[in-house]
């Protein structure tokens, strides 16, 4: 296999280049088509990389992982991230609503910080919204449990405690 030869792995990212193998056109042979193709893929990739820095950079503590992408490879031979992911836990922190108020506006932060949110961003962000409402709900809840047993009266039902109150903010 004949392999043209590509800067070191150990320069920086900006002065490498992509080895092109023999089965692989030259650039110079490539269909002004081809070079669309590549200038669009080159696009496309630039803003998955945006796209999921900004998911990882607003959750972190909440990211699992780091970003994952899928490929496609160019006619030039390169591979192009045209698509991608980033695992963020979304999980209610048991017995402290407090600490899952605090992680569910991460969650919201983290899946609304790309300029672009995606359909997928908007959902998690909107389920992150839920955990709020519901958390705030249940540190309402501790409050008036709190100041009802302090003051030596307790007015609130077992039935009206486990139910909370929730609201729809359906649009």
């Amino acid at each position: 296999m004949n392999v043209t030869a590509a800067a070191p792995l150990t320069t920086t990212p900006s002065t490498r280049v992509a080895a092109i193998t023999a089965n692989h056109k030259a650039t110079s042979e490539l269909s002004s088509q081809e070079l669309k193709q590549i200038q669009q893929l080159k696009a496309r990739d630039q803003l998955v990389r945006a796209h999921e820095s900004a998911h990882v950079a607003a959750g972190a503590g909440i990211v699992h992982g780091g970003a994952n992408y899928s490929f496609q490879r160019g006619p030039n031979g390169v591979q192009y991230a045209v698509g991608g992911e980033v695992n963020i836990d979304t999980s209610k922190v048991e017995g402290d609503p407090q600490a899952t108020l605090q992680k569910a506006e991460k969650v919201r932060a983290a899946a609304l910080a790309p300029i672009q949110p995606s359909s997928q961003d908007r959902s998690v962000a909107a389920k992150a919204v839920q955990m709020a409402i519901e958390a705030r709900a249940e540190i309402t809840q501790q409050q008036n449990n709190d100041t009802a047993s302090n003051q030596g009266t307790n007015s609130i039902s077992s039935s009206e405690q486990s139910t909370g109150n929730f609201f729809d903010l359906t649009a």
